[in-house]
């Protein structure tokens, strides 16, 4: 079989299995390539300010985000990253702070680094060993990745002068100033998020876990109030002081041996977190645009103004513009995406 021709049978293939949340092994050869993106300057209202991971005192002008990298959502954190910088005021002092497995870290570091010459950018070696023991299988097998539990450790990944972090799933695409997000007061919280109360927890966790006196007198005077873990405002200073790793992993541990719930990492944040959030504005998670973890069908946007939309759910918008079978709202995401198609014809 010619390669063009063993190309374009494999391409489809991919497609679908990272659709249908199958482990795909990806070569150093299949990274993708991207555009380079245009350097974004501050504004004149902005301090010039350089970030090093060896500074040792909290700078206040910089904003820390952290996403997860890896070869699989790739396409996803360069879109991500490319939304926020075009839209903040203040765009050379913002700083992100990369998760990634040792397999790959060099060869994203090349690709973040030639895409964005002029991005401060940190990458963090998360070992998947931390988690593998303490993860159970859920609805969807890409919610069973390691590097999907990677978020529970920042406060331990981060430098100690990090004392807030906006931690940012790699589906979404920022179409506002993130300062506005940045500068949200937490006050006595550890974790600001877009919340939704009067939630069906029912929904959340198994029978074993309602008829567990125990298990279920943890949100027991607590508002039933649901966020998406996709996008937080962390202050990582009382995160460490709170022990909030150790609580998350306690549950992972009883999940691992009772099975009182189904949905990935979610679940323990809410039997941590739940009623004790920092409430944002709803236009800062418009989430589910990616359906659910099942179908990952078509979505309308929540009533309200705009200022992040997140594919979270099954379906990604790379994908489906890729199989030309795009939902109408992949189309706000297109202009984020410096993919470089690849000729299927060459001169070699």
């Amino acid at each position: 079989m010619s390669s063009l021709r063993l190309r374009l049978y494999l391409l489809p293939l991919f497609l679908i299995a990272i659709s249908l949340g199958e482990a795909v092994t990806v070569t150093d050869t299949d990274l993708p390539a991207f555009r380079e993106a245009p350097a974004f300057r501050n504004g004149e209202e902005c301090h010039k300010t350089v970030w090093s991971p060896s500074d040792r005192t909290h700078n206040p002008s910089i904003i820390h985000i952290a996403m997860t990298l890896d070869a699989i959502y790739l396409r996803g954190s360069v879109a991500g990253v490319f939304s926020v910088l075009q839209h903040a005021s203040c765009p050379e002092n913002v700083v992100f702070h990369f998760i990634a497995t040792h397999r790959r870290s060099a060869d994203l570091r090349r690709i973040i680094s030639s895409t964005f010459p002029y991005l401060t950018f940190q990458i963090y070696h998360f070992d998947p060993n931390l988690v593998r023991s303490k993860i159970s299988s859920s609805i969807r097998r890409a919610l069973d990745q390691p590097l999907n539990y990677a978020r529970i450790y920042l406060a331990d990944l981060l430098p100690t002068a990090v004392h807030r972090v906006i931690y940012f799933d790699s589906d979404l695409v920022v179409v506002d100033d993130v300062s506005k997000l940045w500068r949200i007061d937490l006050r006595r919280h550890v974790v600001g998020a877009p919340e939704y109360c009067h939630a069906n927890f029912t929904n959340y966790f198994t029978s074993r876990f309602w008829s567990s006196q125990g298990y279920k007198s943890a949100l027991k005077g607590r508002k039933p109030c649901y966020f998406n873990t996709g996008v937080m405002v962390i202050d990582v200073g009382k995160w460490r002081e709170r022990r909030v790793t150790v609580k998350l992993e306690t549950w992972m541990r009883i999940q691992k041996r009772h099975r009182i719930y189904e949905l990935g990492s979610l679940p323990p944040f809410l039997l941590v977190f739940a009623g004790d959030v920092e409430p944002v504005e709803h236009r800062w998670n418009q989430h589910g645009l990616g359906g659910d973890n099942l179908e990952g069908l078509c979505r309308n946007l929540h009533p309200g103004p705009v200022s992040l939309l997140h594919w979270s759910g099954k379906g990604k918008p790379w994908l489906r513009l890729d199989s030309r079978r795009p939902c109408p709202l992949d189309s706000l995401w297109a202009p984020y995406d410096l993919f470089r198609y690849s000729p299927l014809i060459s001169d070699s």
